[in-house]
């Protein structure tokens, strides 16, 4: 029984381990990459990974060592789980629309063709008005 207890000792040690390099690995992300899209691909990557290793292995801890589901913690999963990767695209795609360029480097632009039928659309529906 005391070995059972050590093995997911370690287990929950380990998922906290790799939230905290996920979120170190994506801060170095955060610094090097060139562009804002990337960047906020980085950060989204730390939040949704990083953070929910970290959260769900304290959460672990917490039910089966002391006996204790928390409600606070459960619920910080959930929501950096919804949250995250809707704030980057939002922030991506707000980024596009301002006009921030993308890198020099990038060779393939996806939303450029559906910008450009959004405009158009928007073009025929004030003219006919």
């Amino acid at each position: 029984m005391e070995v059972i207890k050590t093995v997911i000792e370690y287990v929950f040690v380990l998922l906290i381990l790799t939230g905290a390099l996920l979120s170190a690995v994506s801060s170095v992300g955060l610094i090097r990459l060139p562009d804002v899209y990337l960047r906020s691909h980085a950060a989204a990557k730390s939040a949704t990974l990083g953070v929910l290793c970290v959260l769900s292995g304290a959460f672990l801890y917490f039910a089966f060592f002391l006996d204790f589901i928390s409600a606070k913690l459960l619920l910080g999963i959930v929501f950096v789980f919804m949250t995250s990767p809707l704030s980057a695209h939002l922030t991506g795609r707000a980024a596009y629309r301002s006009g921030v360029p993308l890198w020099s480097r990038r060779v393939q632009d996806d939303l450029k063709e559906a910008l450009e039928k959004e405009q158009e659309q928007v073009k025929t529906d004030s003219s006919s008005s």
